[in-house]
């Protein structure tokens, strides 16, 4: 297995290459040809991450938000892979909000089974292994993290924490939050910028992230590691595993972040 510790290094590289952009006046801002933002810290942070990747597992394939697809007649035959997204958050980073990330995820047979996000403005780091654990690694130091109960939540007493996107599918959002309400009990919304939305879901934070809006694979792979490493679950909207590399297209399904396992939450999120 790579080591956790020398990806952990590489994603802080990445972040480091990033906030040199991000301390400037100009970003170097453009439009890519899906008119989404792309600005010099993307690149930066991809050129490190690519020459660091092929450095430390040479046999491995690497895919980048920034990188060209090879192509499904190529990926298919991919069993093993880093899946990355340099800058996750480009919209946050623009905002200067802080609230953007660096992705590394190592796929085998469509699982995220490793996955390092980094928060370079904030200095932390969230990793997990599958089978292993998931930690935090701040200032105060590296500590295990894990998704929380949901026992004495909703109807229980505490609010259920659902954690939403600033972006993207605010109104389908807010009808689900509608419903489901109506069913679990009093909730609280906290809304945040990038993959960060999930890692709030493994650091026992939150409860469930709805993402009812498209994403594209490199989006969510890291954080899925880090969600299932801390006993979460990601379901496509169909409630099976969300997977990877399974289709031509690099798009995910809408799709569930669920910190207890032991919460109905399927049968909930079944009905509708």
């Amino acid at each position: 297995m790579v080591e956790i510790e020398a990806v952990i290094a590489l994603a802080r590289a990445a972040g480091d290459a990033i906030l040199e952009v991000y301390e400037r006046a100009d970003l170097g801002e453009q439009q890519k040809s899906d008119s989404s933002p792309l600005t010099e810290a993307d690149l930066a942070a991809h050129h490190v991450l690519m020459a660091g990747l092929a450095k430390l597992t040479p046999g491995i394939p690497v895919l980048s938000e920034e990188s060209v697809d090879p192509g499904w007649e190529v990926r298919a035959s991919w069993k093993r892979y880093w899946l990355v997204d340099p800058l996750d958050g480009t919209k946050e980073f623009i905002k200067r909000n802080g609230e953007f990330t660096v992705n590394i995820a190592l796929i085998d047979a469509g699982v995220p089974v490793l996955g390092v996000v980094s928060v370079p403005v904030r200095n932390i780091v969230y990793a997990g292994v599958l089978g292993t654990g998931a930690w935090r690694i701040d200032a105060d130091g590296c500590t295990d993290i894990s998704t929380r109960s949901m026992q004495g939540r909703g109807s229980q007493g505490l609010p259920v924490t659902v954690v939403a996107s600033r972006s993207h599918g605010a109104d389908t959002v807010a009808q689900w939050l509608d419903s489901i309400s109506r069913r679990v009990g009093e909730i609280e919304t906290r809304n945040m910028g990038s993959s960060l939305k999930l890692c709030l879901v493994a650091e026992g934070s939150a409860d469930i992230y709805p993402r009812l809006a498209l994403t594209a694979e490199w989006d969510t792979a890291a954080a899925q590691a880090v969600v299932e490493a801390a006993g979460g679950v990601v379901l496509a909207a169909d409630l099976s595993p969300l997977r990877y590399n399974t289709k031509a297209d690099l798009l995910n399904p809408y799709f569930f972040v669920l910190g207890d396992q032991d919460y109905p939450w399927r049968e909930l999120l079944a009905e509708g």
